[in-house]
């Protein structure tokens, strides 16, 4: 049996972000044939589905999550082993205080941080979980080198510089079978009449406090909860819908029940997420090297 090809890798992956054949080919430029074919073939490899297919596109199976996970990994691997020859790496020297929010260490950060650790192992990284106001009060007193939070959240706009490395959609989560699943079209009226679960951590209920205010509806709150994972298993679990990003989402909760996530008809942001530092302070080559690496892995670790 073959082993799969890169190029087979990095089509799945396409499929899998964007949900659509036709689409994938389109920002491939390649033809859709070429991009069945390797699914396909990459399939008969596995031994397994990947796709789920239908008359609007496809979406992954539970084994196809799991493959995907590792195919991003290989992908960012490859880019990463063909730029760093060019990287004077060992030169790189010194400590960097980094400091994160909760979902960014949960959801974002971790294989970045592994990689980075191998790739500049002269860097010593000493990590923080802190909230954002914390993280920011920190960056301007010189607490901390560097942060990875939620862009979209940043307060001190005088203090702080950044730059947002992806733009997380948010969608709508809701148990498998669910009524609304068979809507034509979602708004946020039709998600008011619903029981809602809304998640905090990280303001996330003030982020969706501020879109939900452009409307004249309001969330039919049953639960708050710091947790996502409760968000998930209560979602699953026919209890309610809630509406959080692709950045979080995972297809089955840790009771095996699915969870779906369709997109709204109403505009709702992304959450973004990038790097942020004191505009004041002049920035060591560890930090600098950690913001050339994140950038340079940025087309991995867009949204899906």
């Amino acid at each position: 049996m073959n082993d799969p090809s890169i190029r087979q890798i990095r089509y799945f992956i396409a499929v899998a972000n964007s949900r659509q054949i036709s689409r994938a080919a389109m920002e491939l430029n390649v033809s859709q044939s070429a991009i069945t074919t390797a699914v396909k073939q990459l399939e008969e490899i596995v031994g397994v589905a990947l796709f789920q297919r239908s008359s609007t596109g496809v979406k992954l199976t539970y084994e196809g999550n799991i493959f995907l996970d590792h195919a991003q990994r290989i992908a960012a691997a490859v880019d990463e082993a063909v730029r760093s020859p060019r990287m004077q790496r060992d030169e790189v020297t010194g400590t960097l205080r980094l400091a994160m929010t909760y979902t960014v260490a949960g959801y974002f950060l971790p294989p970045h941080i592994e990689r980075f650790s191998s790739a500049f192992p002269n860097v010593e990284l000493q990590l923080t979980e802190a909230s954002r106001a914390v993280i920011e009060t920190g960056l301007v007193a010189g607490t901390f080198d560097l942060a990875v939070l939620l862009t979209s959240n940043i307060l001190d706009q005088e203090g702080l510089s950044y730059e947002t490395l992806i733009r997380s959609r948010r969608r709508l989560w809701l148990s498998a079978r669910h009524p609304l699943l068979d809507f034509p079209s979602v708004s946020l009226s039709d998600v008011a009449q619903e029981p809602y679960i809304m998640l905090t951590v990280d303001e996330a209920s003030n982020s969706a406090q501020r879109y939900w205010n452009q409307t004249s509806y309001r969330p039919k709150t049953i639960l708050r909860t710091s947790s996502v994972e409760a968000v998930r298993s209560m979602v699953a679990n026919r209890m309610g819908v809630t509406i959080l990003s692709d950045m979080v989402y995972r297809p089955w909760s840790l009771d095996a029940r699915r969870v779906e996530v369709i997109a709204l008809a109403d505009p709702i942001p992304t959450m973004d997420v990038g790097l942020a530092w004191a505009a004041d302070r002049e920035q060591t080559r560890a930090v600098k090297s950690f913001r050339e690496f994140m950038h340079m892995g940025e087309q991995q670790i867009r949204e899906r």
